[in-house]
Parts: structure tokens; C-alpha cells; sequence
């Protein structure tokens, strides 16, 4: 599947003269799916000013389509694929962003394939 690392900031907040001043910037872009995603793995006061953004975006852009992944969501994502055990669900580390564009590994040039 093809996606992009932060190819598009929006600007979601301006000063009086019209320059931007706030933006939002999904982590990642499916060009399949013309889809933007944001995960988030922080605390619960970071988490809510994040989706304040998200909320701001969909009302200055409502034909952009942005989904929110929690930490939760990530955890049951690594559960599903089985990169962690359930019994390890609590334990398993968050995510961390790292600057830069992330490593791609395509399972299909590895000789494997998704099964689900």
C-alpha cells in the first residue's frame, strides 16, 4: 500500500493580517485511500489538544478525509499482527516518532505476504 510521511500541513489558525500562525500535520497520506492518518500515543492533555486540531481541520477542510489512531489502536493493531502476544498488550511500547522519513519494507520483496 503507498503512503507518504507528512507530505501536507494545514493551516488551521491565522493572525489578523492572514498569516498562518497554528498548523496540522497528519503523519501519514494513503494515496490509494485519498486518506490522511494521525496517530497519537501521548498523554491525555496532548491527546485532546490534537483533537481539537483534528476537529478545526475537518471544519476549514471538511473534503479532506483525516483519521485518528489512539495509543489503543496502535496496541490492538501490533496484537492483530502478531508482533506482541495479548498477554503483553499492557507492555508494549508506544510508538515514537522519529524525525525523517521512516524506513520502507515491503513484505512481498522479503518473499512474504499478509495473511488476515
Amino acid at each position: 500500500m503507498p503512503w507518504d510521511y507528512e507530505p501536507r500541513s494545514f493551516p488551521i489558525s491565522w493572525d489578523d493580517e492572514g498569516t498562518p500562525t497554528q498548523y496540522f500535520t497528519p503523519d501519514f497520506y494513503l494515496p490509494d485511500d485519498d486518506l490522511y492518518i494521525e496517530i497519537t500515543t501521548m498523554s491525555q492533555k496532548l491527546v485532546t489538544k490534537k483533537n481539537g486540531k483534528l476537529r478545526r481541520l475537518k471544519e476549514l477542510y471538511p473534503e479532506i478525509g483525516c483519521k485518528l489512531f489512539y495509543q489503543r489502536d496502535y496496541l490492538n493493531l501490533v496484537v492483530k499482527y502478531g508482533l506482541e502476544g495479548p498477554e503483553n498488550l499492557e507492555e508494549a511500547p508506544a510508538p515514537t516518532r522519529i524525525p525523517g522519513r521512516p524506513a520502507v519494507v515491503r513484505l512481498e520483496e522479503r518473499g512474504e505476504r499478509l495473511i488476515g
